[in-house]
């Protein structure tokens, strides 16, 4: 029975060690990833003690769930839209810059905070949900056309 090492069995591949070791990613990555980190753990944690300890009710309460959702929504969709961007791309020297992760990523975070501001009054069905989230993916479309030709 043959073994293999265990960073070749369960390390990354050659294409995502390129992708990771990639000159510009390193810095911006780092640090995107801590600020992600760190609103993963602000976000999820208040979100937790703000429904373990206080009274749901119409006031500072709501707003600031909203606001800890975003935060955690944010927090939590950083490494995968990373991730994504990542994979979707053909060579190493292409990866998306870190502004348009983030971006993105708060898009995400502005939909389910959407999503649940709509849940309250029982507006949310799945074709406003749709509506909603295809109306964020058209915005980030021409947010993305804007700065493509810019950047030509």
């Amino acid at each position: 029975m043959m073994r293999m090492p265990f960073n070749q069995a369960f390390g990354p591949r050659r294409q995502e060690r390129q992708i990771l070791s990639a000159p510009g990613n390193t810095g911006e990555y780092r640090g995107v990833m801590l600020a992600s980190l760190l609103m993963f753990v602000v976000g999820w944690g208040g979100l937790i003690y703000l429904i373990v300890n206080t009274r749901p009710r119409i006031g500072g309460e709501i707003w600031l769930f909203f606001i800890l959702l975003q935060i955690a929504m944010t927090g939590s969709a950083i490494p995968f839209v990373r991730l994504f961007c990542a994979r979707r791309t053909s060579s190493p020297d292409e990866q998306p810059l870190t502004g348009i992760v983030v971006r993105r990523s708060v898009w995400i975070g502005i939909i389910v905070v959407t999503c649940a501001w709509l849940m309250i009054p029982r507006y949310l069905t799945l074709p406003i949900f749709l509506i909603v989230s295809l109306l964020f993916v058209v915005i980030e479309i021409f947010l993305r056309n804007r700065e493509l030709a810019h950047e030509r």
